[in-house]
């Protein structure tokens, strides 16, 4: 079995090393591989040739695919609502739900959190002006709240600026920077609130966590899967958005103070993705080996798979 992350529906890049792979996978025999690909629960835009590109990624699936799996759930979020060409899709599509860590969900917040708002970017890559702003708007909020803000940079933050940002940081009573915890989740579950950019893993553990949270979503270039699933969560209830052009120290400050009187809505959504993967997976492998040459969509004709 071959399982490929995001190609043909991202990934351009590796077309010419894929296909290959493809092609021997579709025409070994005497057994033919069966080919999965994985997706998140939003597909990145491609603005103005977004037609075109879906519909070459469609026929690349249809010629090499038995199976996409979607890690999200249908109720949040569907792959026809980012796939312009997905009537024309032929692998059968499956809903996992979201994927996250192997932990049970977190049933009751906190009583007594730490009286910390936490910040943070994922990896940290893309994060400097996020933690340079909160680290100005620290400056503007301690005059009028008895808070703490801890930045968590992240490990691929660049030296070059988690060296500038500590600096900057320097001699701030109540501004703490660190490079890595070892479970962020558990950081934002003890804290009253969370400042984050809106990536997959983060936005599950903010979910999971019950934190009040304001997201900030990436959006340089064409990357608008962040805004898309941070204004989702935002119209049910579960968080707050500022986009990156409104960001600056006093409107960051503002919201931050905003931020510590928000009650974010529960959301009941399928997060044992995980698990459910797996049970897919061996549905699909057993139906499989009884017809090593049939493709799989002509043995499942279900379109989605719940727990």
């Amino acid at each position: 079995m071959i399982f490929v992350e995001l190609f043909p529906f991202g990934r351009k890049k590796f077309t010419g090393e894929l296909l290959p792979l493809l092609e021997a996978a579709r025409d070994a025999r005497p057994f033919r591989s069966l080919v999965c690909c994985s997706l998140r629960d939003i597909l990145v835009g491609k603005k103005s040739h977004q037609q075109k590109h879906d519909e070459r990624a469609v026929e690349i699936a249809n010629s090499y695919f038995d199976a996409v799996m979607v890690h999200s759930d249908p109720n949040f979020a569907r792959l026809e609502e980012s796939l312009l060409s997905y009537t024309a899709l032929r692998a059968q599509v499956y809903y996992t739900g979201f994927v996250q860590a192997d932990r049970k969900p977190f049933i009751k917040p906190l009583p007594n959190r730490h009286a910390q708002i936490l910040v943070s970017a994922g990896g940290g890559l893309v994060g400097e002006t996020l933690f340079r702003t909160a680290v100005e708007a620290y400056s503007l909020l301690r005059h009028t709240r008895d808070i703490k803000v801890k930045i968590i940079a992240g490990p691929f933050l660049p030296e070059e600026a988690w060296q500038s940002l500590r600096a900057a940081a320097h001699g701030q009573t109540g501004l703490n920077i660190k490079r890595f915890v070892p479970d962020l989740c558990a950081e934002m579950r003890n804290s009253v609130a969370s400042v984050s950019q809106g990536g997959y893993n983060t936005t599950l553990d903010i979910l999971r966590s019950g934190v009040p949270a304001l997201i900030v979503p990436f959006a340089d270039g064409a990357e608008d899967e962040q805004l898309k699933r941070a204004r989702r969560l935002e119209g049910l209830g579960a968080i707050r958005v500022m986009e990156q052009q409104e960001m600056d120290a006093t409107r960051f400050a503002e919201e931050m103070r905003k931020l510590l009187h928000f009650r974010p809505k529960g959301l009941h959504l399928d997060l044992n993705g995980a698990r459910n993967t797996t049970r897919i997976v061996a549905s699909l492998i057993g139906a499989h080996q009884p017809k090593i040459n049939t493709p799989i969509s002509r043995v499942f004709n279900e379109r989605e798979v719940r727990p």
